[in-house]
């Protein structure tokens, strides 16, 4: 099989993506991309994905691929065998995109615009409320999650899925661990069995070094 080649930054969203190619068994290789900090690797991101944002993803064709869910449908299709996504014809299948479609499109930009809410509003103190107030509504939004997810053992009721990968990393963004075990304890359970989840061992091992 050919090389998928990865622009990512550790413990960012290009994880994600890092661990759906680890589960759906394709080879890929990491090239470092900071979106924030100037230098060729950003150059390189932004000449790709104008939006500079990671993951972006280069097939082996030299197609460019970005936005999460996109890759995780895709990465689906070549490797049903992987479980990233249930089939057409299952149960499960009307749930999965749902809330695959929420996690990236409702949950997700709480933390872009979170994270640098001075690219929106200049006066410090306004930033603070604005950050202050991104911050409560992601905490609504992953009460929403909660109130959907199976967690016995993941979130849908047949079985391991992409959405398992999305929780396991995104609850160690912000409002990061403690919380969601105080808030939200079936994604709880659910980051907890990803984190020990055998095929993506290495994929934490570089995005979450202890």
């Amino acid at each position: 099989m050919s090389t998928y080649t990865l622009l990512g930054k550790p413990g960012w969203g290009s994880a994600i993506a890092e661990a759906m190619l680890s589960v759906a068994g394709q080879p890929y290789r990491i090239e470092e991309a900071d979106p924030i900090k100037p230098g060729p690797g950003r150059d390189r991101l932004q000449a790709l994905n104008p939006l500079v944002q990671v993951p972006t993803l280069l097939l082996p064709d030299g197609t460019v691929m970005t936005e999460s869910a996109a890759i995780a449908l895709r990465l689906a299709e070549l490797a049903p065998q992987a479980g990233l996504a249930p089939t057409a014809d299952s149960p499960d299948r009307a749930a999965f995109l749902r809330w695959l479609l929420f996690l990236v499109a409702a949950v997700y930009p709480t933390f872009t615009f979170g994270d640098f809410p001075e690219r929106y509003l200049a006066d410090p103190a306004a930033q603070k409320e604005f950050r202050g107030n991104v911050d409560a509504l992601a905490q609504r939004l992953w009460r929403q999650v909660e109130g959907a997810a199976a967690a016995d053992p993941w979130f849908l009721p047949g079985g391991f899925s992409a959405l398992d990968i999305y929780v396991t990393v995104m609850t160690r963004w912000r409002p990061r661990r403690p919380w969601f075990a105080a808030n939200c304890p079936k994604l709880t359970a659910i980051a907890l069995k990803g984190d020990t989840e055998p095929r993506l061992a290495q994929v934490w091992a570089r995005n979450f070094p202890a």
